[in-house]
């Protein structure tokens, strides 16, 4: 199992395309730490403690050694990974260096190119900062992070120039297309990103992206990971600042699809809500006989997303002219 959490709305950045602007019923909502104890004592079995928001470091560090304390005395060997602007390790980096240093913890970041991802309504984040904030990790901590960039119709020109930088930073970044939620209210076209990562295989550019790689593992048969699983409600789950419960961080940025927590601390069983709604198994029924049926509906909260805005035939029709070399892959 796999845990999502959201401890804090809060965040020091403006980007414009953010999906969890209101995850609380209040921005001061801060996790309950019970919770996260509760689900290790669920699930002992929980290989990873995936921390985004809002941004973590909006929180103190106490907050995370508490939770690294809950790892300790169950003998866990969890990880803690962090999805972080690092903005304000950047600004007050000895508040941060001992626990990023912390052998079970382990940190990644974000950045795209363009005007979408803002330090201020005046001010977008640009590559001189990221190599900054990059530069100074590598100082304090020992390696460079891997990146997350959020592609949409504004940035979609540039995307590629993200794994051009990973590489000329030795890091991997992972594009990932924009949901439909949150300050975001209309998704990236699905097929629009197939499109990108094509483009990247043609460039030889596959080790420095990660969802490239998921890609060809799916079309070769091997093992993937979300948002590539059609099954990841079985193995992930979602906390948010209020103690909302999902297994889907997408979702829950939706209050959508939501499980009774109590419910699951104490059952043996795991809930799929995903899986039981008929509606986000396919785009359209022709799917169904389709040889790019999991590329196309890997993500139920994509297969939504297209459906609700009208746009399952424009993206069914760009996927049909990458067909060929998309099948090539396996």
């Amino acid at each position: 199992m796999e845990l999502i959490i959201k401890p804090t709305e809060l965040c020091n950045f403006k980007c414009t395309f953010c999906s969890s602007p209101n995850l609380s019923s209040t921005r001061a909502s801060v996790l309950d730490l019970k919770k996260i104890e509760e689900f290790l004592d669920r699930f002992p079995n929980t290989s990873n403690i995936i921390v985004n928001g809002g941004d973590p470091l909006m929180l103190s560090p106490d907050y995370y050694y508490k939770i690294l304390d809950l790892i300790y005395e169950r003998k866990m060997d969890t990880i803690l990974s962090f999805t972080t602007n690092l903005w304000d390790f950047y600004l007050h980096p000895e508040k941060w260096t001992e626990l990023f240093n912390h052998k079970q913890v382990g940190v990644g970041t974000s950045f795209n190119y363009g005007e979408t991802r803002r330090i201020s309504n005046k001010r977008a984040y640009t590559e001189e900062d990221f190599w900054k904030v990059s530069d100074l990790f590598l100082e304090k901590v020992g390696y460079r992070p891997d990146f997350i960039s959020v592609i949409n119709t504004e940035n979609e020109h540039s995307a590629i120039n993200n794994v051009r930088l990973a590489k000329a930073m030795g890091v991997e970044c992972k594009l990932n297309y924009a949901v439909g939620s949150g300050r975001q209210s209309n998704p990236y076209t699905l097929s629009k990103i197939y499109k990108i990562y094509l483009q990247i295989i043609e460039e030889d550019l596959t080790d420095w992206e990660f969802n490239t790689k998921q890609i060809i593992n799916k079309m070769r048969g091997s093992h993937t990971i979300c948002p590539r699983s059609r099954n990841c409600d079985e193995h992930i789950r979602c906390l948010q600042p209020d103690g909302d419960y999902y297994s889907c961080g997408a979702y829950g940025d939706d209050k959508e699809y939501g499980i009774d927590f109590n419910s699951e601390m104490n059952s043996p069983r795991v809930s799929t809500p995903l899986q039981n709604d008929y509606e986000l198994d396919s785009m359209k029924s022709e799917c169904l006989t389709c040889p790019m049926f999991e590329l196309c509906n890997g993500c139920r909260k994509t297969v939504k997303d297209m459906k609700v805005n009208n746009i399952v035939e424009e993206h069914c029709k760009l996927m049909k002219t990458m067909q060929s070399k998309l099948l090539e892959l396996a």
